[in-house]
């Protein structure tokens, strides 16, 4: 499977807590994303997560339209995040939305890690396009 290697800049829009009991928070969140390398591309998610009173302890869901170019083929495509943080252990998973993609990009499948290092965004998507 390919893997596309590179980074992204983030642009945070945060709402106010919508409910809240006890501590527990959920709350939706915008982010506009850049990114830079094989995938050149500018995307939004719509994010909704829950934050609670214990420290690094949360968890998100989110779904974000990616538009621009992968490895030069051109289109969109949809991925959707599931992240949990349980006192600062991270786990997430970031997938492409079957049947999402379009133009170029039409039949990509794959997942997508994130890190962040130093405050830097890194991407790690391994994709493939069915036939």
């Amino acid at each position: 499977m390919p893997q596309a290697q590179g980074t992204f800049a983030i642009t945070m829009t945060p709402e106010p807590p919508y409910d809240s009991v006890e501590g527990v928070d959920l709350a939706r969140v915008v982010f506009d994303k850049q990114f830079e390398g094989p995938l050149t591309a500018t995307s939004k998610v719509h994010m909704i997560g829950v934050r609670g009173p214990v420290r690094d302890s949360a968890g998100y869901v989110a779904i974000e339209r990616v538009t621009g170019t992968l490895e030069g083929k051109r289109g969109t495509f949809v991925l959707q995040h599931n992240g949990t943080m349980n006192r600062g252990a991270l786990s997430l998973t970031v997938t492409v939305v079957p049947a999402s993609g379009t133009g170029e990009l039409a039949g990509l499948s794959g997942s997508m890690g994130i890190q962040v290092v130093d405050g830097k965004h890194f991407y790690d998507f391994a994709y493939a396009f069915e036939r």
